[in-house]
């Protein structure tokens, strides 16, 4: 019987980490991607690191459309060669649904029936530890995959995860980059589209990424989605870290960061802190430090993409953060703090600053 390796992509985890390679943020809408591109580089280093050829690729992502179902982008990334499109749902507050536990569940069937010598898991999720577990029970290597930050390091992959895998190879940063570019800057003024434009005009639901990691690929409406999704749209020249800080986002001091006793406000998922704010424990400077400049990264990048009626739109939302953006904000300050879970009273302080670093946009 002739032997395979298999690839498993979690989309999330893929996405929000070359979105942080690339713009220093996860946050998925700053980034356009080439998918043909993408996953003919992940079969070429599946296939060289286990000197096996891709049985096949199970590309793991929420359905964006109602009931779980594929967009035009999944439905073209799922015509692709020896791509399997395995598809969660994306629930009404934008978070995504089941994708890990389609995955734990291949892995533990393909644990059992061992169709394949050795399984690639190109995630970060320390949820997929105890079904990484149980494909090896049944005699499977699982490997992990992880993304490179801009040092070379994996990025942002648990340590259980790590310790429960039989390896860890990390991926090269050419892959991110040949084939991931940052998104053009929107103009600040819109035309009107006329009658006949905005007859024909479909918004398309952007997914909803998980506070693990999930953000949205670029959408492609219609005939023209085959097309599209193998030729990018035009990209940005990637930007430096300077460009980046120094998008209208000027740094806020340490003394706007909530006291003991403030009313907080939290994500629109998560509502309102809840009254009075107990005591919380001493924040030093350097996590302090941290929070804004991922507030301020978040911002700058999404910036990229904002219109005016985007900003309007975003500071008449307060207190509520959009879905995206808050985990955005979460995923990030997770990575820099290389801390699995981020504690209660720093998501307070996150979102607090998120805030007064939003006053700042346009001034």
């Amino acid at each position: 019987m002739r032997s395979y390796c298999a690839l498993y992509v979690d989309v999330g985890y893929l996405l929000a980490a070359a979105a942080t390679r690339v713009t220093g943020t996860s946050l998925r809408k700053g980034i356009v991607v080439s998918y043909p591109d993408l996953v003919a580089r992940l079969i070429k280093d599946a296939e060289a690191a286990s000197g096996l050829p891709l049985l096949r690729l199970h590309w793991y992502d929420s359905g964006n459309r109602p009931g779980g179902n594929p967009d035009s982008t999944q439905e073209a990334i799922g015509m692709l060669p020896r791509v399997k499109l395995r598809l969660g749902r994306t629930s009404p507050q934008g978070e995504q649904k089941g994708v890990d536990l389609r995955i734990g569940l291949d892995l533990a069937a393909h644990g059992r029936n061992r169709s394949v010598d050795v399984i690639y898991l190109l995630s970060g999720d320390d949820d997929l530890s105890e079904a990484v577990e149980e494909a090896q029970s049944h005699g499977m290597q699982v490997v992990l995959m992880a993304v490179p930050d801009r040092s070379g390091k994996p990025h942002a992959v648990s340590r259980h995860l790590i310790r429960e895998a039989d390896d860890l190879i990390v991926l090269d940063g050419a892959v991110v980059d040949d084939t991931v570019h940052v998104r053009q800057l929107q103009p600040e003024t819109e035309a009107p589209l006329s009658a006949a434009a905005a007859a024909a005009a479909v918004d398309v639901p952007l997914p909803g990424p998980r506070v693990a990691g999930r953000a949205a690929p670029s959408e492609v409406v219609g005939a023209e989605a085959a097309a599209a999704v193998s030729k990018p749209a035009a990209a940005a020249p990637r930007p430096t870290p300077a460009v980046l800080a120094g998008n209208k986002v000027p740094p806020v001091a340490a003394s706007a960061s909530a006291a003991p006793g403030r009313v907080v406000w939290s994500s629109a998922s998560d509502g309102i802190s809840g009254g009075e704010r107990a005591a919380t424990p001493v924040v030093g400077q350097r996590e302090l430090d941290l929070i804004d400049d991922v507030c301020r990264g978040v911002l700058a990048t999404w910036s990229i993409t904002a219109s005016a009626t985007d900003r309007t739109r975003l500071v008449s939302q307060k207190p509520f953060i959009p879905g995206d953006l808050d985990r955005a904000l979460l995923l990030d300050l997770s990575a820099r703090l290389d801390r699995y879970d981020v504690e209660d009273h720093l998501r307070f302080l996150l979102r607090d600053h998120f805030w007064e670093q939003v006053r700042h946009l346009d001034r």
